[in-house]
């Protein structure tokens, strides 16, 4: 083989492209992103659009529909879902999976842009985008509390300071604040004095937008200088509200102006903004008080261990290094401690970056492990030293040249791909120790050792190109399998491809080369150490004890030849019978035991936050009751509601309990039942879902309500918590 005699005949240059493949390995090694799982690119487009205050109907009349109707006829769409609640709707529109994402989201907001103008005014710009992904969900979670400081003051903090330290922290894309408190100003409309001073609601809205705002005013030059000039009417201080005109009455002479003071109340500050409203009402409206402080009332709340706090969610930018991304955001959050007041405790809640990195090193340690022990069972084998190195230097070149073509092809380092490098551990030292053996047999011939290598590897070369390219005929197919299964192991079958191709070529050129330069002595290898050379000789003497037993195995074998047919028929279709009986279960992911579980809490629909938040507190009493709880992180009022809330629970790590996640799963879920007004769910996957589709609204709640009761009631054992979907119900104006 030509390849072979290159490296034989120049051994400096076939050290320096094993070199140079070395150093391309390791610095795309450092160049490749850690994540948990592939970045994968759904077929599936999101299109949210908020109207604040609409009822789920009107929301499915002005925005659904016809969003909708304009996405409908968009090539490729195969499926559209969509959520009409208050105040927003979600639209949901899945692809083929052939279909260009990029392109169709595009061809999505083009759509949607067209029928932009005929929504509501108060609707907001609608938000497309893709599906969200593993790699799209927040990957660390800070808690802001202080047992001094009040909420909005907190809010402030969190804001102004906090929220823009960990936004510099590199590969930090979104951070989403909750639980916090906004000042907001609040003016409260007296019905029955706008009635006696003849003005409307269209007035007061038009005098607040036209006096509260800056405007430009040109410039003046004045000899070399020339200044800008700008109106300042934005109002710095709430009582001057009051004071705004919002009508004229009377003739041009004689005209009285009504001020907002008169027809309404300003509100702005820290108390319950319903209960100020009331307190407005009955004290009547003074046009000389001073603005009441109030605070704008909660759309969600965040509970740290049953303590009131601010949340940060912080969500990375594609493509970033989840490990280092969390590494920055450690760094910043002890920055930050020594920064803010004392009395401001910061608390990471949960970190992905940590799991994904404890995930990731345990999968390094198990292929360091995989080599160590390949290497050991080829030194048992080939009693040599240097037959042993020079075979096991196809597993860390093989291993690190294939990071080159990971980041070659935009990979990265994830689930998937190491657990590839790890299957093929076993796999990329086979060819090594073939092209090995024949070159020592052809060494036993009396050849010299230049010739050896070059004629022991030829002699084996079809077999191990055979050997290898039925591997990557067994592999490579995987990385193009359909479905969204071919999408993640794209990058696993690729990665066992790469790996097993360069084993070949390290075997067709270090191997022949160390093995026709680096000798093995004549005299005894195991003179220095006698002990050792006693060990391989009493595992050569089992290995030959295992080969007569093999041989007997073999002969009966061979005498019976239809006994053993029928044994191996009866394993294949008795293997098929399992897995086509259910016998052995699947899922699309496996379950793993991270220590934190999160749990899904739904009060009845049209509940108030404060209602959510009574039953949230009964459920966190109930979690402190197991030991194996270690922090309670809880978010009343989610985008599904001010019904809708979850609880993460933090559990102690798996050697200091007795039970596993799951167990403590069904334990949680049992003990949670017990609460009265709730529904409950474990976890965040619900793999089956049953829409009840018709014209009238009640029948389908009733539906609804009826099937998730049937199908608990006969699947009580495998149906966990079914949850039904029903629309807040809402109060009608008409007007007299």
């Amino acid at each position: 083989m030509w390849i072979t005699r290159v490296s034989i005949n120049n051994p400096v240059f076939a050290t320096m492209v094993m070199m140079a493949i070395l150093v391309l390995g390791v610095a795309s090694y450092n160049r490749l992103a850690v994540e948990q799982m592939p970045d994968i690119d759904f077929p599936v487009a999101v299109v949210f659009v908020s109207y604040p205050g609409a009822s789920p109907e009107a929301i499915e009349t002005d925005l659904t529909k016809p969003i909708e109707d304009a996405v409908n006829p968009i090539g490729g769409v195969r499926q559209i879902t969509s959520r009409s609640r208050e105040g927003s709707c979600v639209v949901i529109i899945e692809f083929e999976l052939k279909t260009d994402v990029n392109v169709a989201i595009q061809e999505v907001r083009d759509r949607i842009a067209r029928i932009r103008i005929g929504f509501p005014r108060d609707a907001k710009e609608p938000y497309i985008s893709k599906a969200d992904t593993d790699n799209e969900q927040p990957i660390f979670n800070l808690a802001v509390t202080s047992e001094q400081r009040g909420l909005r003051e907190l809010t402030t903090i969190a804001e102004q300071v906090i929220r823009k330290r960990l936004e510099n922290v590199r590969g930090v894309g979104s951070i989403e604040l909750s639980g916090g408190t906004k000042r907001q100003i609040q003016i409260l409309l007296d019905p029955a004095a706008m009635t006696a001073l003849g003005v409307g609601v269209e007035q007061v809205i038009a005098a607040l937008r036209n006096e509260n705002l800056d405007m430009p005013a040109g410039s003046i030059t004045r000899g070399s200088e020339e200044k800008l000039v700008r109106v300042e009417g934005r109002i710095k201080d709430p009582v001057a509200f009051s004071r705004i005109i919002v009508a004229r009455r009377g003739n041009a002479g004689a005209s009285s102006a009504v001020t907002l003071g008169q027809v309404a109340r300003v509100i702005d500050g820290e108390a319950d903004v319903q209960s100020a409203a009331r307190n407005a009402g009955a004290q009547g409206m003074d046009p000389n008080a001073k603005a009441i402080d109030v605070t704008q009332e909660d759309n969600t709340i965040s509970r740290l261990d049953g303590r009131r706090a601010i949340t940060l969610e912080v969500v990375k930018i594609r493509g970033a290094n989840t490990v280092e991304v969390g590494k920055g955001l450690r760094d910043a959050v002890a920055e930050l401690t020594k920064r803010i007041p004392a009395d401001i405790q910061l608390t990471v809640m949960s970190d992905r970056s940590e799991w994904v990195k404890r995930s990731v090193n345990d999968t390094q340690k198990t292929i360091l492990e995989g080599a160590l022990v390949t290497v050991l069972v080829v030194f048992l084998f080939l009693h040599s030293w240097r037959s042993t190195v020079i075979t096991a230097l196809t597993l860390p070149i093989s291993v690190i040249a294939t990071f080159i073509a990971l980041h070659a092809l935009g990979f990265t380092i994830n689930a998937l791909t190491l657990m590839a490098l790890s299957l093929c551990i076993g796999l990329l030292i086979d060819d090594a120790i073939v092209v090995r053996e024949n070159i020592v047999r052809h060494l036993g011939m009396g050849k010299d050792h230049f010739t050896a290598a070059n004629e022991g590897t030829t002699e084996v070369g079809l077999a191990v190109m055979a050997t290898t390219f039925t591997i990557v005929a067994v592999f490579l197919p995987v990385a193009f399998m359909g479905g969204i299964i071919g999408l993640f192991f794209y990058q696993f079958g690729v990665t066992v491809a790469v790996a097993v191709m360069v084993s070949l070529f390290v075997s067709f050129t270090l191997d022949p080369m160390l093995s026709s330069i680096w000798h093995d002595p004549v005299e005894s290898r195991f003179r220095g150490v006698p002990w050792l050379g006693a060990v391989l000789r009493r595992f050569e003497g089992g290995v030959e004890g295992a080969h007569r037993l093999y041989g007997r195995w073999l002969g009966w074998s061979l005498n019976n030849r239809k006994t053993v047919l029928g044994i191996a028929v009866g394993a294949l279709i008795g293997a098929f019978g399992i897995v086509m009986a259910g016998a052995v279960g699947s899922e699309f992911m496996p379950e793993t035991d991270n220590s934190e579980l999160t749990i899904r809490l739904s009060t009845p629909v049209g509940s108030s936050l404060a209602y959510t938040e009574s039953k949230v507190d009964q459920a966190e009493q109930a979690l402190r009751e197991f030991p194996e709880v270690k922090q309670i992180y809880s978010r009343i009022g989610t985008t599904n509601g001010r019904n809708s809330s979850f609880l993460n629970a933090k559990l102690v790590p798996r050697a200091e309990r007795k039970f596993t996640q799951k167990q403590l799963e069904q334990k949680f879920r049992e003990r949670l039942r017990r609460i009265a007004g709730i529904e409950l769910s474990v976890g965040w996957m619900r793999p089956i879902q049953v829409s009840i589709v018709g014209p009238a609204a009640e029948g389908n709640r009733r539906g609804g309500r009826a099937r998730a009761g049937r199908d608990q009631g006969r699947n009580r054992d495998r149906v966990q918590s079914p949850r039904t979907a029903i629309h807040q119900p809402s109060w009608r104006a008409t007007w007299d």
